[in-house]
């Protein structure tokens, strides 16, 4: 999606808030002893209530308004019976849509008390995210948000999940252009347009470097880190402007 209009940058916006809004009341409302799947219909009554339709039901048939994904989990959980417990790391990935636009952000919750390091390992996340989106701009290299994000990983001894990319978004949940790496590839000559909409979304890992299926025991979405190591995921959905990034995925 490249922004043509006032009007297509405004409904990016709205369904912007709207999934960062039932992002963060997801991750305030987390407490040990309730089920990832208590916590998903929270997360479909405020979309609904939004006038918003879960994008990875909407698209894939997900079993799930969100994406929940607990500890050795890193990516598309399914919410079910697992019960959240003092110590996890619970992520959330909330994308949908409204009025034709899609929007995608995500974030990794510690659940108290946890250690030193799986509180430095969340606050890294954030900034290696937010490393890559101070790269955006329109005319600019899309390689740059990965190589800032892998010096950054590189700098305080963390490593990267790098099979799962991040990827434009707006007229459905993953469009052109995909395949946009969080980790450093020198030979992506791509530009950003301006105004091309797309996610930024490192996992940064005290160790994995590789997203795995469960094999014959698993379902058909969850994916589970390689080697099995405490991993993090943050997102915006983002726009590439003259003036440098414009994150749409802020709540309010």
């Amino acid at each position: 999606m490249t922004i043509s209009s006032d009007d297509e940058l405004d409904r990016l916006k709205e369904i912007g808030r709207i999934v960062a809004n039932t992002l963060a009341a997801m991750g305030t409302a987390i407490e040990p002893g309730m089920t990832t799947s208590e916590l998903d219909e929270l997360g479909r009554t405020l979309l609904e209530r939004a006038g918003a339709t879960s994008a990875p039901e909407l698209c894939y048939g997900f079993p799930g308004a969100t994406c929940i994904s607990v500890n050795e989990e890193i990516a598309h959980g399914i919410p079910g019976n697992r019960r959240i417990a003092a110590g996890d790391l619970v992520n959330i990935d909330v994308s949908a849509q409204k009025n034709g636009v899609f929007a995608d952000t995500g974030a990794s919750f510690a659940v108290p008390p946890v250690t030193k390091a799986i509180e430095r390992l969340c606050r890294d996340g954030r900034r290696a995210m937010w490393t890559g989106i101070r790269q955006i701009g329109a005319n600019k290299p899309l390689s740059g948000i990965g190589t800032a994000i892998g010096a950054f990983a590189r700098r305080n001894r963390y490593t990267l999940v790098q099979n799962l990319a991040s990827h434009g978004v707006g007229h459905s949940l993953h469009e052109e252009p995909t395949d946009i790496a969080t980790w450093p590839v020198r030979s992506d000559r791509r530009i950003m347009n301006e105004g091309l909409v797309f996610t930024v979304e490192p996992f940064l890992s005290l160790g994995a470097v590789w997203a795995q299926d469960g094999g014959e025991a698993g379902d058909a979405w969850t994916l589970f880190s390689s080697p099995r190591a405490p991993t993090v995921q943050y997102e915006h959905t983002v726009v590439a402007t003259r003036n440098g990034p414009l994150v749409v995925t802020l709540p309010g």
